[in-house]
């Protein structure tokens, strides 16, 4: 086994614990950091497969933007743990059996391609000089004709995710205390300062002590 194949098993592992803490994890900031170890590791995967954009691009949009976005939404949603874990065994067959089925049309797919008798695009582009082949814009190509339909469909998916994670943060909570914009510039003069009109303040009278008796 040469260095190669044994750093894809060391990612490949790290990976795939990675993978498996962000679903265990029972505190949800704990998650999205093994989400970003999971990134970091697939990006490595990434770059021994000789696909440097794809690994520079999985570090910086993912890692770098949509996990601080991921961060700062949990933290603001303040998620009660205890009520998500309430009816978990409840559910649980349903989200095996799930599951179970995902696991098996993923399988059929990925067997599927991997009986595939014709030689893959890339061994045939690996034997072409190396200033004549640019691995961007070959990923532009394939993205942007074979694949346009998909990415605008997730671009969608991605643009509801974001006005649900908003409406989330937006939700009403009595324990936050908020300000209105609209009222504080339509506010006046006389209702932030009152004027009150009370009687001058006197001073207590002096009583005189008693004088003791003989």
């Amino acid at each position: 086994m040469d260095a190669k194949t044994g750093l894809f098993y060391l990612f490949a592992l790290v990976l795939l614990f990675a993978a498996f803490r962000v679903i265990t994890a029972r505190n949800p900031v704990h998650a999205a950091l093994y989400l970003v170890l999971a990134f970091f590791q697939a990006s490595a995967l990434w770059i021994l497969l000789k696909a440097e954009f794809l690994a520079i691009t999985l570090v910086l949009v993912y890692v770098g933007a949509v996990m601080v976005l991921f961060l700062f939404v949990v933290m603001m949603l303040d998620i009660n743990m205890e009520g998500v874990r309430k009816g978990f065994w409840k559910h649980f067959p349903l989200a095996a059996s799930v599951g179970a089925l995902i696991t098996l049309e993923m399988s059929a797919v990925l067997m599927g391609g991997f009986r595939l008798s014709d030689a893959p695009k890339s061994a045939v582009l690996a034997g072409q000089a190396a200033a004549q082949y640019s691995n961007t814009k070959e990923i532009g190509k394939v993205l942007y004709s074979e694949y346009l339909y998909p990415l605008e469909i997730a671009a969608v998916i991605l643009l509801v995710a974001i006005i649900a994670a908003i409406a989330l943060t937006l939700r009403a909570r009595k324990d936050s205390k908020n300000t209105n914009p609209a009222d504080q510039i339509r506010v006046k003069r006389g209702d932030r300062v009152s004027l009150v009109k009370m009687k001058a303040t006197q001073a207590a009278p002096v009583v005189a002590a008693p004088e003791e008796k003989a």
